[in-house]
């Protein structure tokens, strides 16, 4: 599936060169939101746990807190979500670099998933018009053609992005809107785990209430059908590392229990005191 226009196409249409990743913005400081530690974590614990069959880690590209320029007519536009996934992009910029931030004119793929952690200063844009109150204000303020449009918006009307979440660590709310007939419609969430299911890409979305990175917490995590929490590499790599110690003490007990000494287990598995002592 194909979103975003070609850069080339463009270019060809407007007879100029048009602006790339190292022409653009990377940072717009007055920018409102909360730069907690919470907006450093969980966007890592999202990418670290996502695991889809139909995509390989250099077939897909997610990032947290990087600008997404979206309309051609108006290059400096952008928004930067919280955190997102485009499929279908090299992990690297032109399969070389990191990305300063995503250019949709020149990348050619637009965001698939897009997720905000809702923030006092960031509610009103991030829901839009599903936000408490909104139908008013909007009836009051109107809206401006030559002003950025809001977040929601920009996913819905220029990014065309199939699945936005909005996530509250302040009350552990998940919502979750999906892109029909080219508009958000508010999807009923499930009283368990995944409390999401995105059945194109064939993975889930819960609220885990675990430590990451040293940090006791409500987080997002994706998660398989049955609602098994997908694993970090670190916590890959020590469960294979428990998986082979359980082995290895039942080798042990095993040859213990069919008379063999403990001198002698010890010396055939190269035990250490602390595994002769879980004997």
């Amino acid at each position: 599936m194909t979103f975003g226009i070609q850069q080339s196409d463009l270019e060809a249409r407007s007879l100029r060169p048009l602006p790339t990743m190292y022409d653009l913005p990377s940072e717009f400081p007055e920018e409102p939101g909360l730069p907690d530690e919470f907006h450093d974590l969980q966007p890592q614990l999202l990418s670290r746990t996502l695991s889809l069959a139909g995509w390989t880690s250099d077939r897909r590209f997610t990032a947290s807190d990087l600008n997404v320029y979206y309309d051609v007519y108006h290059p400096l536009w952008h928004k930067r979500p919280d955190w997102f996934l485009v499929l279908d992009v090299p992990r690297l910029y032109e399969g070389q670099e990191l990305r300063r931030s995503y250019v949709t004119w020149q990348e050619g793929r637009n965001p698939y998933v897009a997720i905000e952690f809702l923030s006092p200063g960031t509610e009103a844009e991030d829901l839009g018009r599903f936000a408490k109150g909104a139908e008013s204000q909007q009836s009051e303020n109107g809206q401006d053609s030559e002003s950025p449009p809001g977040k929601l918006d920009v996913y819905e009307r220029y990014l065309r992005i199939p699945h936005y979440l909005v996530y509250s660590r302040y009350t552990q709310q998940l919502r979750y809107f999906k892109l029909i007939g080219g508009s958000y419609e508010e999807q009923p969430l499930s009283s368990a785990t995944p409390l999401v299911w995105l059945e194109d890409l064939d993975i889930g979305l819960g609220i885990w209430e675990g430590t990451f990175e040293g940090i006791p917490g409500h987080w997002l995590r994706w998660c398989d059908r049955q609602g098994n929490w997908c694993l970090t590499d670190t916590e890959s790599e020590r469960q294979k590392q428990e998986e082979t110690q359980s082995q290895l003490l039942q080798a042990a007990r095993n040859l213990i229990a069919s008379g063999t000494n403990l001198e002698d287990v010890t010396r055939l598995l190269q035990l250490t005191d602390e595994q002769i002592r879980q004997i």
